[in-house]
């Protein structure tokens, strides 16, 4: 990667704080970032990266702030890029949020800070939790200071001489469904975005393997008769031993202490509209219109919905509204020119009538307004859209201590908008 230099400004352009780690560019360059930036803002599109002469800058803008690299040869923009959202991470997570005000209040934390991300223009340690270990908030004392075991060890990510009580590992399979449905009932766009998140409290250096109904596995190994899951998309936690699962499809790793994200999916494959809806909007000479809103669930009967809001676009001008509906409740949200029809919980294979009246302005007017589409909320526990199954995770300790593993499945809406018709 190689990064000369970097720099935190203010929105004026003015440096806020800096660290030169490579020597080999003037830090007044810096000077000329504001002005190449104003220069850039005429065109339709600002790229992340521009030149000056033999310099290049790599800049994010993250709230009130400017991050930005120096560099003088050919590095790879997409890892600076990489490691300054790190540092946004990292600032986030030491001062709640990364602003002009948290860093002219934080000089000292983020100069420490700074000296530990990157060493020489390269980096070096971007992991918080490790970070926490050493650099605190407070005074330190003049007493040798020895880097954290995990940060000399392989496992970079996980300390050592970790004790529980009770030892217990969490892992939540999490699958939002994007859905896009014309107002003639066709699926315009459907796709599955998946995630397996991990709370992890064991002691010691454990080993995880967790074994998935993969479709790929199931073909190499002769079981065609079971059902498989083909995963797009996959992007593991660093922890996850690569070689292993790319040789024979196996997940192993051993796993950072507490909360973190094991892996990601994607699956673009036609889906059922889990909660299908039907409407009908009927205006009556600007005066009055009427709405007639069928929710039906297509999913099992052994399943439920949760939380389920169904956000229902209405005109600007709309005044006084009378509902009727058959489950939940309904209430016209003006702010947001919409009514929401939401119910606590919506078992499968039911259907639910919503009926809706509003006043309408008596003038007569051209009605110009767009048609937002109908919007759906939900969460249904104990089911996946892709059928995705967690077939076994086992836990690998030297002193042989038993490990209880609790698992989850939630299914819940991503973007998921119905158009309508009137």
């Amino acid at each position: 990667m190689s990064a000369s230099a970097i720099y935190i400004l203010d929105m004026k352009g003015k440096v806020l704080i800096s660290r030169n780690y490579r020597g080999d560019i003037e830090m007044n360059v810096i000077e000329k970032f504001m002005q190449l930036l104003l220069e850039k803002e005429d065109e339709s599109q600002l790229s992340p990266i521009f030149q000056h002469g033999d310099v290049a800058f790599v800049y994010i803008k993250y709230n009130n702030v400017y991050l930005v690299c120096t560099t003088k040869i050919n590095a790879n923009v997409i890892l600076v890029l990489s490691f300054l959202y790190k540092c946004v991470r990292v600032f986030c997570e030491y001062f709640k949020e990364l602003e002009e005000e948290s860093i002219r209040d934080n000089f000292v934390i983020v100069y420490e800070l700074l000296d530990e991300l990157m060493d020489f223009g390269f980096p070096q340690s971007t992991d918080s939790k490790i970070l926490q270990e050493y650099i605190t908030q407070e005074g330190h004392k003049l007493e040798e200071v020895r880097p954290p075991p995990a940060l000399t060890q392989t496992v970079s990510w996980r300390s050592e001489g970790l004790k529980y009580r009770k030892n217990e590992v969490f892992l939540d399979v999490i699958e939002s469904v994007n859905l896009l449905v014309s107002s003639n009932g066709n699926v315009l766009r459907s796709e599955i975005n998946g995630a397996i998140k991990m709370r992890v409290y064991l002691s010691g250096m454990p080993e995880l393997r967790l074994g998935l109904n993969d479709k790929v596995l199931f073909e190499t190994t002769g079981r065609t008769k079971n059902k498989g899951v083909e995963l797009e998309d996959v992007k593991f936690h660093q922890c996850v031993r690569l070689s292993r699962f790319e040789n024979d499809r196996t997940i192993s790793f051993v796993p950072p202490d507490g909360e973190f994200e094991l892996m990601s999916y994607r699956l673009n494959t036609q889906v059922k509209p889990l909660i299908w809806i039907e409407s009908s909007i009927e205006k009556h000479s600007h005066s009055r219109v009427e709405y007639m809103i069928k929710a039906k669930s297509q999913f099992k009967r052994r399943s439920t919905a949760n939380n389920v809001e169904i956000i229902i676009p209405v005109p600007s001008d709309a005044d006084t509204g009378r509902f009727k509906t058959t489950c939940g409740t309904v209430k016209y949200v003006p702010e947001k020119n919409s009514m929401i029809w939401s119910m606590k919980s919506f078992p499968g294979g039911k259907e639910f009538l919503m009926r809706a009246h509003f006043q309408l302005p008596s003038v007569q007017s051209v009605d110009l307004e767009a048609k937002p589409p109908i919007q759906v909320k939900f969460e249904i526990p104990y089911f996946t859209t892709s059928g995705i199954q967690v077939r076994y995770l086992k836990i690998i300790e030297k002193s042989g201590y038993q490990a209880l593993p609790w698992v989850r499945y939630i299914t819940q809406n991503g973007d998921y908008q119905i158009r309508t018709t009137s």
